[in-house]
């Protein structure tokens, strides 16, 4: 998933990655009515990317076919098509987390070459690793997303950096009879795992081992529930927080009920339609636990190309296209959605509608991924099942137990959507 959000990033590198994907196109592409299908989530300006890479006469016509809105339905028609070797796709945008089960399944390619070079040129290497399995680059990411601390300005002066400073600082607001209320995602779904898999990695642990076969669940991800709960039973958890997403997270914060948020960089477009919330609305690096970086989840959406398409040379070619760097900033300005290539980030056009650009590129620097594994969608709903409600983890307890029931769904035990 690109976060747990639903989905809603230069010039001269641009014209670089433009460069090298005409020589690749020139090696394949053949002759005229030639169509690369591309698949990806409702990305409201996607179209005219399509548009400008189709522009560049490579032999062939990319055609932009809509996934559904939503992540699950998104996997299930993919994986549908790919199981039966269905050729009419080419080009899938695919969320972080499918990479390994895919790659695994042996249904999309790996990249190589030229094409894998181009990819891994100035792309930030924690995107990278989530198109990554087993050594093997198999996806080219197009945008990313972490998680930031947004805070009330009016309220507070200077941000925590810490989660207990957090949950003091808010302590001290509510006691002066103001919003001190933190507001984060609880619901048992993948934004809790997102929440859960940041607190384990920031204290140093470990959920799953690097070969995604052995569920490890160590002290540091006991500390890391200690935090958790110790946060749900705070008096400036949101009373809602296990019942809340994203947006109502978003929407608490921009009702004047909290002075703390932890969410996406899509709250600050949305907290544009109201000026007055919008100017105290400040941002700062994830609270650590110890006082040293958070390692933050990362989201986002890599492309693939699929081991059934009939032009793999065009496939791949598209592909540098649609992420190049030129198109990461132009996604960036008019969608909303952080770049993967660190050159974009530097572009002074991008000042204006990513204010916070800063903030996104250094936690990008230290952020960590998902477990990979190819049984990442039974990891994820056994993590969310076990931890929710959070007020009511008991921290060694429930460690012990996600480590057996997560041990059984990387065996392929029991039956889990």
């Amino acid at each position: 998933m690109r976060g747990a959000k639903p989905r809603h990033r230069l010039a001269a590198a641009g014209g670089a990655a433009l460069i090298a994907a005409s020589a690749l196109a020139g090696c394949g592409s053949g002759g005229g009515g030639l169509t690369i299908n591309v698949y990806k989530y409702p990305q409201e300006n996607f179209q005219k990317i399509v548009d400008k890479c189709n522009e560049r006469n490579a032999g062939y016509e990319i055609v932009y076919h809509k996934l559904p809105r939503e992540a699950d339905g998104q996997r299930e028609q993919l994986v549908r098509r790919l199981a039966a070797g269905d050729t009419g796709m080419d080009v899938l945008g695919l969320d972080v987390t499918w990479t390994a089960e895919l790659a695994e399944a042996g249904w999309i390619k790996e990249f190589t070459g030229e094409a894998k070079a181009r990819v891994e040129d100035g792309t930030l290497e924690t995107p990278l690793e989530t198109a990554r399995y087993e050594g093997k680059l198999y996806g080219a990411p197009d945008n990313t997303n972490v998680q930031l601390l947004w805070y009330r300005g009016d309220l507070v002066p200077t941000p925590p950096r810490t989660w207990d400073e957090m949950i003091d600082m808010g302590a001290q607001l509510e006691a002066q009879g103001k919003p001190g209320l933190v507001e984060a995602t609880g619901k048992q779904y993948e934004g809790l795992v997102v929440l859960f898999n940041t607190l384990v990695r920031s204290a140093g642990g470990e959920i799953i081992d690097d070969s995604g076969t052995k569920a490890v669940v160590d002290d540091k991800a006991v500390k890391a529930l200690e935090v958790l709960k110790k946060f749900a039973t705070s008096e400036v958890v949101d009373p809602s927080f296990s019942n809340a997403a994203e947006d109502d997270a978003r929407l608490a914060m921009e009702r004047g009920d909290a002075a703390f948020m932890l969410n996406w960089p899509y709250v600050y477009a949305a907290a544009q339609a109201n000026p007055e919330f919008a100017k105290n609305l400040k941002w700062a690096p994830f609270p650590s636990i110890d006082g040293g970086d958070a390692k933050v989840t990362v989201g986002g959406v890599n492309y693939g190309v699929s081991a059934f398409t009939e032009h793999p040379e065009e496939s791949f070619d598209a592909v540098l296209c649609l992420r190049s760097a030129e198109n990461q900033k132009f996604a960036a300005i008019n969608d909303g959605v952080p770049p993967t290539i660190e050159s974009v980030y530097e572009d002074p056009e991008m000042a204006e509608p990513y204010p916070m650009k800063e903030a996104i590129l250094e936690t990008l620097k230290s952020a960590t991924v998902r477990p990979r594994t190819p049984a990442y969608q039974n990891v994820s709903t056994v993590i969310s099942t076990i931890l929710s409600p959070p007020a009511s983890i008991d921290p060694q307890a429930t460690a012990d137990r996600l480590r057996g029931e997560l041990q059984d769904a990387l065996d392929s035990k029991g039956v889990l959507p």
